[in-house]
């Protein structure tokens, strides 16, 4: 709980820096998550095109530094596969040079990949709580605490096992908060052990989400 605490105080730091740059709590996530891709990218060798890679954006500044990271997100964007679809209608809602080079060398201190899986997600949801308890504009849209998604799992029991047309679907899934803490619980279930052939369904026709708006907010 210490290390959620630590994490989630750090990203909501980061957040300053964006709120000086005009930026307000809809912006937050979204803004983060295009960075820290690219430096977790670097960190776990995931290949994007080298034109784009975190080495050659940190070493940029000034309008050089805006520039770059502006034609970054379009390329990226342009890009097929799970790579386009991440990047899909990525902008930078920077104005600032001096900002964005701070944010980027704060990014670059921590070693994102070397953090437990499960810990990023509750530190994500703390940020996306944070953001909901202190925004101005909700949209229509409400965030659930990770605390009764996890109570909920936890009476639910999802367990993919239990029939060979067992789903866990979430027709409104904002940020996945549900589908990850679903599979979380069965992971831990299990310890890890699964057969192959229920390791396959698990992965590809299991876990089901969707939401008619492309970013969230919370």
């Amino acid at each position: 709980m210490l290390m959620q605490i630590n994490i989630v105080n750090k990203l909501w730091g980061f957040c300053h820096i964006l709120r000086h740059d005009g930026m307000d709590y809809g912006d937050y996530v979204e803004q983060l998550t295009y960075l820290l891709f690219l430096k977790m990218a670097e960190e776990r060798s995931v290949t994007i095109p080298s034109q784009y890679s975190w080495s050659i954006l940190k070493i940029k500044s000034g309008t050089d530094l805006t520039d770059f990271y502006s034609d970054t997100l379009r390329g990226l964007s342009k890009e097929g596969g799970l790579l386009g679809a991440i990047f899909a209608e990525a902008l930078s809602k920077f104005t600032k040079p001096v900002n964005l080079k701070k944010l980027i060398d704060l990014i670059d201190e921590i070693d994102w990949s070397g953090l437990n899986v499960d810990v990023k997600a509750e530190a994500y949801e703390g940020l996306l709580e944070k953001s909901a308890a202190e925004g101005k504009k909700g949209a229509g849209q409400f965030f659930t605490p990770r605390v009764l998604i996890k109570s909920i799992v936890r009476c639910v029991k999802p367990d993919p096992r239990a029939s060979k047309d067992f789903t866990v679907s979430d027709p409104a899934a904002g940020t996945g908060g549900f589908i990850l803490a679903a599979y979380n619980w069965f992971y831990k279930k299990v310890g890890g052990a699964i057969n192959r052939d229920d390791l396959d369904k698990i992965r590809k026709h299991t876990y089901f989400g969707t939401e008619l708006v492309a970013r969230p907010r919370w």
